[in-house]
């Protein structure tokens, strides 16, 4: 084809087709536009593929092994356990193809085209396709771009995916590594530092900064789960450099200003991600970016070229793939004509770990510091009947409230349940709940739920509430 010659016409034109992508183009396509979905590689993106889905599937396959040795008070008696991560793997494969297809028959049946290949701008109305020897021109009203992350290198050793690990080349292990070593203190470090110590790992945790970066609370007790399973944690501690040996890794660590080395069979360091939108031409037509190389956005997501949108890992805030999805959403119903836009506000902030941690608002300290009067009410999960019976009594459920109004500010959970449960902390935040809304309705009994409704109710009770400032 020669450019310029002939051009596919489009209502709106989607690069990447990871969860942001994805998302925009169904909801673009139900509100009834013509869409076309370009993916240079596998549809669902990095979380499908190499981030979310296969970190997550480590992680319930290491819960269920610990889970297997409890089983016994219940009357189930088991032989010697055996895992095999071979098999977890085969599963990987097996459950990724499963969603990609279930994902292309959706773009199917909704009349999204969905091309594999490169996309780059050419205007800010054209856009130009290739894939090998093919090469096709498209021309837009709108525009979305999603082309998510990519992993950021580190300095001080090269990063092989067999003994230096990142995100995306630990799932792909198929050996269980004897002694692991884990740079960072994010949720996928815990998360692999959890799934790990359930396969049979010995697992080391460092990171450089004061703590975790969760409630001091839920800190306080996330370090008391990991001394439980011996886990050793170093804080305030930096990884100056990594050698690859025949069997592991010679790492150099740094705390309080002495150096020591250690050897390891693995390591793993979580990287920061950065934006993917080199070799998209977006410079040409006018698309802004911020000093931190992530493009300018407004609530409805779009940028200094108000036809083209942009949403997700491209986008400022943290790479999350519940933010993409929201964004993907907005940008199609602003496209649509809808009234509509993002706010990330009441962000949940969430670890697959076990037991598993969930978050959303202001954590204590955070409610202090901007000048609130709170107040605060803890309950311990070991006090909840439900958790007596699955004997899943580690963790407890916090809730912050502001003193004068009684409005939630914040609700931090760590312990079984966690992650379902903290839907009720974000519709409660976005409804601007105060303690008499979480106190009104009825909860299920038996069950995790009670606990949150004890944390509520405890506030009134200025006894037992939690005072920490």
């Amino acid at each position: 084809m020669v450019v310029g010659e002939l051009a596919h016409e489009r209502d709106v034109i989607i690069v990447g087709g990871g969860p942001g992508g994805y998302h925009a183009a169904l909801r673009a396509a139900q509100l009834g536009l013509a869409v076309t979905l370009i993916e240079k590689e596998d549809i669902g993106g990095g979380c499908l593929n190499k981030g979310c889905i296969p970190s997550k599937l480590f992680t319930y396959s290491g819960e269920k092994l610990a889970e297997i040795n409890e089983y016994s008070h219940l009357g189930i008696e088991t032989s010697p356990i055996l895992f095999n991560i071979n098999t977890l793997q085969s599963n990987k494969r097996n459950l990724i193809n499963q969603l990609q297809e279930g994902m292309k028959t959706k773009c199917k049946k909704h009349n999204v085209e969905l091309l594999k290949g490169t996309a780059y701008f050419l205007s800010d109305e054209k856009i130009g396709f290739e894939n090998g020897d093919q090469y096709e021109v498209y021309r837009f009203k709108h525009a979305v771009i999603a082309t998510g992350s990519l992993l950021e290198a580190r300095k001080g050793y090269h990063m092989d995916h067999v003994r230096i690990l990142d995100s995306w080349s630990i799932t792909k292990l198929n050996e269980i590594p004897e002694k692991l070593l884990i740079y960072g203190n994010d949720y996928i470090a815990l998360e692999m530092a959890f799934a790990f110590q359930a396969f049979g790992s010995k697992v080391s945790i460092i990171f450089e900064q004061e703590d975790f970066e969760f409630d001091l609370s839920i800190n306080k007790e996330l370090r008391r789960i990991l001394k439980k399973k011996n886990i050793s944690v170093m804080r305030k501690a930096r990884l100056i450099e990594a050698a690859i040996e025949e069997n592991g890794v010679l790492v150099t660590l740094e705390e309080r200003e002495a150096t020591e080395k250690q050897f390891f069979s693995h390591l793993f360091v979580s990287t920061k991600q950065t934006p993917n939108i080199k070799n998209l031409g977006i410079e040409r037509i006018g698309v802004e970016t911020t000093d931190g190389g992530y493009i300018k956005i407004n609530e409805k997501c779009q940028t200094t070229r108000q036809n083209i949108y942009a949403v997700g890992d491209v986008t400022e805030g943290q790479s999350l793939a519940v933010k993409a999805i929201k964004q993907g959403k907005t940008a199609a119903e602003a496209i649509a004509g809808i009234l509509t836009e993002f706010d990330l506000r009441f962000l949940p902030l969430v670890a697959h770990t076990s037991p598993p941690i969930a978050a959303v608002g202001m954590s204590e300290q955070e409610a202090v510091q901007k000048g609130h009067s709170v107040i605060v009410s803890q309950i311990p999960l070991s006090s909840n009947g439900y958790s007596a019976i699955n004997r899943k009594k580690d963790g407890f459920i916090k809730v912050v409230f502001e003193r004068e109004s009684n409005r939630l500010l914040g609700m931090h959970m760590i312990g079984n349940g966690a992650i379902e449960l903290i839907s009720s902390g974000i519709i409660s935040l976005e409804m601007i709940a105060r303690d008499e809304d979480l106190h009104f309705p009825l909860y299920p009994h038996p069950s995790v739920n009670e606990s949150l409704l004890e944390a509520v109710e405890a506030i009134k009770n200025y006894s037992s509430v939690i005072t920490s400032f």
